[in-house]
């Protein structure tokens, strides 16, 4: 795919992404935080089928969406997805920046909409702030992102795998903030939404405005090829009218010869 519809791909993706988030925001606003949709009866099921053994494993893969954990997979990202020193370079701030921006403006969001959290007695592990969007989805949905960019950037064949792989982790990270009980269903698509129509605003502007040189990806035989094929294709032209002007050279001499006086005419026998 070119990088211009990479870009326009990107950010018709992340605006509705990001409409889908307003929209849901509104309803939340609207209802004063309280439960919507399914949001009580997941949580009800979750605090009914918790036995240790499950909680303890959804306490262990919660704690990968927030932490350390994110920003090392997000460096990992971008050690992947660049092919050289300069590369990568730029692609680890590029993806740090993502990740870094992106938990501001969530926090940001959630000081405006101030929901609370689900009854503090439905608690597994604990839990800090304000529900929505939910943190812990939103990181590990914009780390996903940001890995699921590289491998595909890296290679584009083969990789569906490992691809589904990554979503399932981020998915199963909001999936574990409800069933421990600190956030409502709602917060985690909530989270989904957020971190799909902000990693599709990023993708767009690094697709429109990063030189193509400085690309994560780009190999200098992709930069190259833009300043080559002119050249080819004008020696090409050149090449094919160099014959042509010769044949009518021909033609005009053969065209012109016998009507020619010269010497070639008065030296022919009588």
């Amino acid at each position: 795919m070119k990088r211009g519809e990479a870009a326009e791909l990107a950010g018709s993706c992340g605006l509705g992404a990001w409409t889908a988030f307003g929209v849901l925001t509104m309803v939340v606003v609207g209802h004063d935080g309280t439960p919507m949709f399914a949001d009580a009866d997941l949580l009800s099921w979750s605090v009914g089928h918790r036995p240790d053994v499950a909680a303890a494993l959804a306490r262990g893969l919660t704690d990968t969406g927030t932490g350390v954990i994110p920003y090392s997979l997000a460096v990992l990202a971008a050690l992947v997805a660049g092919r050289t020193s300069r590369q990568r370079a730029l692609a680890v701030a590029l993806c740090l920046g993502c990740l870094g921006a992106g938990q501001a403006l969530r926090y940001a969001v959630m000081a405006l909409v101030t929901r609370p959290r689900p009854p503090l007695t439905d608690w597994a592990t604990h839990a800090s702030g304000w529900a929505f969007p939910s943190g812990h989805t939103t990181t590990a949905a914009l780390t996903a992102g940001l890995l699921i960019i590289a491998v595909r950037v890296r290679g584009p064949r083969g990789t569906t795998p490992l691809t589904l792989v990554i979503g399932g982790w981020s998915a199963s990270v909001g999936l574990t903030r409800v069933y421990l009980g600190v956030h409502w269903f709602t917060d985690v698509v909530g989270g989904w939404l957020f971190a799909l129509g902000w990693l599709g605003l990023c993708l767009s502007a690094v697709a429109r405005w990063l030189p193509d040189r400085w690309t994560p990806g780009a190999t200098d035989t992709d930069s190259a090829r833009g300043t080559a094929e002119p050249t080819g294709s004008t020696a090409g032209t050149e090449t094919h009218t160099a014959p042509e002007q010769t044949d009518v050279a021909g033609e005009q001499r053969e065209g012109h010869a016998p009507d020619d006086p010269g010497r070639r005419g008065r030296s022919r026998p009588a």
